[in-house]
């Protein structure tokens, strides 16, 4: 699923135990922190064994199926010539012959607590060997995805048994309308707060308040941005561009555009083109940060945030940009946005970007302070393209005419990219796009 996945989480399972599978048939749904995907199956057989239910999380490398290829759905096999081995590998899918090994995962702690949390079997074993009840695992802070318990967990816990009390877990929904005040849950804060120790406000809901449980990507994107501002220092500079030349262009030439592409041309390719010109000219922009070291990208990959119907949020990665004219970097924005669409993006698809951009002029937003996308070290916010009353200087004076502008919002990580660069940065791609030739063809 790409190299800088650990797990995935199983999100359906397209075949049943005893189903017979076919050679590259669609298996299994999971879903990364990236994308969701199909892993179709690289052996012939019957499935006959899952060991990872719906919704529970693999990690790479983890078996998660059994099929045999003699057949028989009744025996497992136990040699590794008799049994292909489905696995959430770093490939989209992956069928390795492998022995198998089946471990006792019989213990009195449930594999599920009260409040939901699902402990794994190994997690369950040390507690049983340690004597640790279910109510006490129950109430161990979880570090892993979605406030999981860890065996890193258990183990520091064991550590500083009796040495601090313990809390009871709050539980995450509520199944019942709240009468009063006094009577509402404690509601879970996110995981991300748990590695930083960060102390975040216990909210009680109030009578006739809606608890809504975020989704698995809606979890991600927050983990994501909280890292983000606890990583990097924000800083966010503005400029104003004035874009007429390019708004009266694009209105000449989109009609036949369409009639010989078969696409619309949007000002984003034309502002992406403006950002890659200025990335060349100020390639410090374009790196990431490792503890006290700096990465130079080479590439220029450029991320564009992309609104989901969902209303999460993602970002497909045009690779290469810089290699790209106007019409292929169309192509590519206008590919990739259909893609993001219509849940079809690979995870290829939005892996590799060195620089992001996020249009928040779409919807009606004149300006923002957009959050950089980790481990980038700027991000800009294209504003919406306004009419406005400007000041027009020319060699017989100055005089009052209506123009086209825009505010472009550039945050940058101030460890590495201070005032200066980030200020002149952004005042470049504003320089491109004033500049643009209202003659260019395409």
């Amino acid at each position: 699923m790409g190299e800088s996945v650990t797990e995935a989480t199983i999100t359906n399972w397209l075949k049943n135990v005893g189903d017979s599978v076919a050679m590259d048939e669609p298996l299994v749904e999971v879903a990364t922190d990236k994308v969701d995907n199909e892993l179709p199956s690289e052996g012939a057989g019957v499935l006959i064994k899952i060991l990872f239910e719906k919704d529970q999380v693999a990690q790479v490398g983890d078996v998660i199926a059994i099929l045999s290829t003699d057949g028989s759905a009744s025996v497992a096999p136990t040699t590794k010539e008799e049994a292909p081995v489905v696995a959430a590998a770093a490939s989209p899918a992956a069928v390795v012959a492998a022995p198998v090994s089946t471990s006792n995962e019989t213990t009195s702690i449930p594999k599920n607590g009260t409040s939901g949390k699902f402990f794994s079997p190994l997690v369950r074993n040390i507690a049983e060997k340690e004597g640790i009840s279910a109510g006490e695992l129950e109430a161990i802070s979880g570090t892993g995805q979605d406030g999981r318990v860890t065996k890193k967990d258990v183990i520091s816990y064991l550590e500083n048994r009796g040495s601090a009390p313990v809390t009871a877990a709050a539980p995450t929904t509520i199944a019942t309308p709240v009468a009063t005040p006094s009577a509402a849950p404690v509601l879970n804060a996110p995981s991300t707060a748990a590695f930083m120790n960060i102390k975040e406000p216990i909210v009680l809901p109030n009578p006739g308040d809606e608890i809504i449980e975020m989704d698995r990507m809606r979890k991600l994107i927050a983990d994501h941005m909280v890292m983000s501002v606890h990583v990097s220092p924000h800083v966010t500079s503005y400029v104003e561009a004035d874009v007429t030349n390019i708004v009266k262009w694009r209105e000449k030439i989109k009609n036949t555009f369409k009639q010989r592409e078969g696409q619309n041309i949007t000002y984003t390719p034309i502002l992406i083109e403006a950002i890659v010109k200025a990335i060349k000219d100020f390639p410090m922009i374009n790196v990431s940060v490792s503890g006290t070291t700096i990465i130079k990208r080479k590439d220029i990959n450029i991320g564009m945030a992309t609104a989901l119907p969902s209303g999460n949020l993602i970002v497909p990665v045009i690779k290469n940009a810089d290699q790209l004219n106007l019409v292929g970097i169309t192509k590519a924005v206008n590919g990739l946005a259909d893609s993001a669409r219509n849940n079809k993006l690979k995870p290829e698809d939005i892996q590799g970007g060195t620089y992001t951009v996020t249009n928040v002029g779409s919807f009606g937003n004149v300006m923002g302070t957009p959050i950089i996308n980790q481990p980038q070290v700027a991000i800009l916010a294209l504003g919406a393209i306004r009419k406005v009353p400007a000041v027009i200087e020319t060699p017989e004076g100055d005089f009052i005419g209506i123009r086209h502008k825009m505010f472009l919002s550039h945050s940058y990580d101030h460890r590495v990219v201070d005032g200066a660069l980030g200020g002149q940065f952004v005042r470049r791609v504003a320089d491109y796009l004033e500049s643009f030739d209202p003659n260019t063809t395409i």
